[in-house]
């Protein structure tokens, strides 16, 4: 399986393909609905999590009204703490710029914190072109990584994996990144782990320039942050020489008692933790403490169209914490995988979308690959109406065009000038009663076939409702319809008794 999500198909056959994977549906059920539970359990403790939540999305909401003025801010504090800031429209330049900082510094090894935005932007494979290795050290990274996959989680992105499968990985693989599997290695957790940390040990030590994303920016003084589970993030924002952070626009926030709300609200929300076990924050350079040279490059790559569209916009809201994933539905027998986009679930198939737009027919797919069902809100800590959203993207793709959005369209024109002629309107469900046994049970073409052919087509009555009413209601409009109606309720409950 190739790293990329280049060439992925259309989210309806990418998930026909997944649910019928019984070891993914089996090993999603059983990890989202442990993080289901504990999540709950967490945010139960806190009396007031519905006013945290709530001023998590004012301060989003606030932040990104004004976005232009704190990310000015944030650079003349980052530049004022010895730090250099680089600015990249999209994907490929954020990609440039990475690229030729790590060629400045001679070096073609580079160590990497977890990070979103770097996936979003395909940099592993960006710098493979320009000779230069990225090792993942977070544990479910790299084991993405030597499987030669894809992350199909924000937070736990070897979700789809089980313990065998990744001692399998392990031994495998391993020794072809750096340091091999332990000889006679079992799926026991706590020697996967400690393979892990030995391969991982021998990077941190020998690299000299690392790459992060950033869950958090405060303006006030250009402080970045990194919240993880592992000290992996520890090790590569001290030891290397050489720090290059790139972090969607999004992610700053105004002071740093703006940054308290979330601190609490993360951690309960994606780990099921009352903190991080690791929260790693750095302020430009030091003299003789940590990295000698620091680089942030802000990334857009469609955030700021994202901003302009005033629905939208809620989905920049996101601190990537993925309880939207852990209670949707959709994602538990999908995966991940069949999203085709470094974010999957309920988060993804409104994010994406709007950064890459809906010319293609993956990304079209993906506001519809929800139930609306509206758990994704229920836990979202910012308050995100991902269905909301949802639909409001389903009408930008149906306003695309198309052959069977066109047809739809003539569909509803059709029903529109029937139903604005009652006479017409009563002509059609006459003759719709009266040749019920010559209906179809399913639908006729690929789109409608394969929706009827996991549905029953509701039955078609034996008379029109207005027919009906006309023979037993029309006369009893002198107030006897209520008795009338008491005692036919009355007589349908003897009758089931």
């Amino acid at each position: 399986m190739s790293g990329t999500y280049l060439g992925m198909p259309a989210f309806p056959r990418a998930a026909a393909e997944a649910t019928r994977d019984d070891r993914l549906r089996a090993n999603l059920t059983r990890a989202t609905g442990t993080i289901r539970a504990k999540r709950a359990q967490a945010v139960a403790e806190l009396d007031d999590w519905a006013e945290l939540r709530a001023a998590g999305a004012e301060i989003k909401d606030r932040t990104l009204r004004h976005l232009d003025h704190y990310l000015e801010l944030l650079e003349t504090a980052v530049t004022r703490a010895g730090g250099v800031v680089h600015w990249a429209p999209d994907a490929a330049e954020a990609n440039r710029i990475v690229a030729e900082l790590v060629k400045a510094t001679g070096e073609t090894e580079v160590v990497k914190v977890k990070s979103m935005a770097t996936q979003e932007t395909g940099l592993n494979e960006a710098l493979a072109a320009e000779g230069i290795t990225a090792y993942e050290t977070d544990l479910a990274e790299l084991i993405v990584q030597l499987g030669d996959d894809r992350p199909s989680h924000i937070l736990v992105p070897a979700i789809h994996k089980n313990r065998a499968e990744i001692r399998d990985i392990f031994r495998e693989t391993m020794g072809r990144w750096g340091r091999p599997a332990p000889e006679g290695l079992t799926d026991d957790p706590a020697e996967l782990a400690e393979a892990a940390r030995l391969h991982l040990r021998e990077k941190f030590l020998t690299a000299k320039v690392a790459v992060s994303g950033g869950n958090f920016m405060v303006a006030e003084t250009g402080t970045l942050v990194v919240v993880e589970s592992e000290g992996n993030g520890r090790m590569c924002l001290t030891l290397p020489e050489t720090l290059i952070s790139v972090v969607g626009i999004e992610k700053v926030v105004p002071t740093w008692r703006d940054l308290e709300v979330f601190l609490q609200t993360l951690p309960r929300s994606s780990t099921a933790e009352r903190m991080n076990p690791y929260t790693s924050m750095w302020t430009g350079t030091t003299d003789g403490d940590g990295p000698r040279e620091f680089h942030l490059v802000l990334l857009d790559n469609g955030r700021t169209d994202t901003l302009a569209d005033t629905v939208g916009r809620q989905a920049l809201r996101c601190i990537r914490c993925s309880a939207c994933l852990n209670v949707c539905p959709v994602y538990e027998r999908a995966g991940g995988h069949a999203y085709g986009s470094p974010y999957p679930g309920p988060i993804g198939a409104i994010l994406t979308p709007q950064l890459r737009g809906t010319g293609t027919e993956l990304d079209a797919s993906l506001p519809y690959a929800s139930s609306l069902c509206g758990a994704c809100y229920e836990v979202c800590p910012v308050a995100i109406d991902i269905p909301e959203v949802l639909v409001h993207l389903r009408e930008r793709v149906a306003d695309q065009g198309g052959a069977g959005h066109r047809l739809e369209k003539a569909a509803i024109r059709a029903a529109g000038w029937v139903l604005d002629r009652p006479a017409v309107l009563a002509a059609a469900e006459r003759a719709a009663s009266r040749t019920r046994r010559l209906h179809p049970r399913r639908l006729p073409g690929p789109g409608a076939g394969a929706w009827s052919g996991s549905r029953d087509l509701p039955r078609m009555p034996a008379e029109p409702f207005r027919d009906w009413w006309r023979a037993n209601r029309a006369d009893r409009a002198d107030g006897t319809d209520d008795v009338d109606r008491t005692d036919d309720v009355n007589r349908a409950e003897e009758e089931r008794a």
